[in-house]
C-alpha cells in the first residue's frame, strides 16, 4: 500500500509490478475463463447491438476496482462499466485525484465471437495527466506497459514505433462502421486518399499497440471514452510516436477535444493523417 507521503512516482516505482499483477489476476479469474464458453444470459446489450456487455466485462471491473483501490488509497477508478451504471462516475477524470481508467474487456465484440483480439486496459492518470498505463491481451499472452519519460516495453523489450516505410501506402486503422454516425464517417473520408491504407479496427488497445510496435502507422478515431484510449496513447507516446486532435492539439483524456483524431508512429504521420482528416470535416 502506499504510504501518505508516498508520490505517484515513488508509488509506481515500487509498485509497477503489483499492478500488472492484478491485471493479469482480474484476466486469469474472470475473462479467460469466460472466453468462448460464454452462456447467452452472459452477454447483454447496452446501446444497441454493437455495444455488447459480459460477465467477465463486469466481474474483471469489479476485481480491478478493488485491488487498484487497495494499492493506492484515495485513488478513484473510472470503468466503462461503472460510467454505464452511472454516467456521473466519469467526471472523477478531471479532478485532481490520481485516477485508474479501466476497460475490462476491450474488444467485447472479438471476446464474444470467441476471436482472440481483446485486451484489458489500465491507466493511471491526474490532473488530466497520463502516468502509466497496462495492456494486457490473455489469449496472446501479451502485456504492454508504459510509464511516462521511462518507455513503453512488450513483454520486457522496449518498444520503438519508428516511422513508415518511404513510398508505401500508410495503414490506418479507422473507427469501426459499425460504431460510427453517418457525420462520424463523412469525417473520417479524407482517409481514403491515393498513399492511404485504411481498414476497420478491432480492439482499439490493440491497434494502439501495433502502432506502437510500428506494425500499423496510425489510428483515426471519432469517439472521446477514456477507457479506449488512456492507456493506448500513452503508449504510443512512450514508444515515440505522437497524437494529434483535428485542431492540431494533442488528445486531452479530459475531453473537449476537436475530432476525428489520430495517434501515429511519429509526428510527421500524425500531421499527415490529421491534414487529410481535416479535408473532410465539416
Amino acid at each position: 500500500m502506499i504510504v501518505d507521503t508516498e508520490t505517484i512516482d515513488e508509488f509506481l516505482a515500487r509498485h509497477a509490478s503489483d499492478v500488472e499483477e492484478a491485471v493479469r489476476q482480474a484476466a486469469a479469474r474472470e475473462i479467460v475463463p469466460r472466453w468462448r464458453k460464454l452462456a447467452a444470459h452472459e452477454v447483454d446489450q447496452k446501446s444497441g447491438p454493437h455495444d455488447l456487455v459480459t460477465d467477465a466485462d463486469r466481474r474483471a471491473e469489479q476485481y480491478l476496482t478493488e485491488a487498484l483501490g487497495t494499492l493506492l488509497p484515495g485513488s478513484v477508478v473510472v470503468g466503462e462499466e461503472a460510467v454505464h451504471a452511472n454516467p456521473a462516475t466519469y467526471e472523477a477524470i478531471q479532478g485532481e485525484a490520481p485516477v485508474w481508467i479501466v476497460d475490462p474487456v476491450d474488444g467485447t465484440r472479438q471476446f464474444v465471437h470467441g476471436d482472440p483480439g481483446f485486451c484489458t486496459l489500465v491507466a493511471l492518470a491526474q490532473g488530466g495527466e497520463l502516468l502509466a498505463s497496462w495492456t494486457y491481451a490473455p489469449a496472446r499472452d501479451q502485456l504492454a506497459t508504459a510509464i511516462r519519460g521511462r518507455g513503453a516495453w512488450l513483454d520486457g523489450e522496449r518498444l520503438h514505433s519508428g516511422a513508415p516505410d518511404a513510398g508505401r501506402d500508410l495503414r490506418v486503422a479507422t473507427s469501426h462502421p459499425d460504431y460510427t454516425t453517418d457525420e462520424q464517417k463523412h469525417a473520417l473520408l479524407g482517409l481514403w486518399s491515393e498513399g492511404v491504407a485504411p481498414r476497420a479496427c478491432g480492439s482499439a488497445g490493440l491497434e494502439y499497440l501495433a502502432v506502437a510496435r510500428g506494425e500499423s502507422d496510425a489510428v483515426a478515431f471519432s469517439w472521446e471514452a477514456a477507457w479506449d484510449h488512456a492507456a493506448g496513447l500513452l503508449l504510443v507516446e512512450e514508444a515515440g510516436g505522437a497524437h494529434l486532435t483535428l485542431t492540431g492539439e494533442p488528445f486531452r483524456i479530459t475531453g473537449g477535444n476537436a475530432l476525428p483524431f489520430t495517434a501515429a508512429r511519429d509526428a510527421a504521420t500524425a500531421r499527415q493523417v490529421r491534414e487529410l482528416l481535416g479535408r473532410a470535416a465539416p
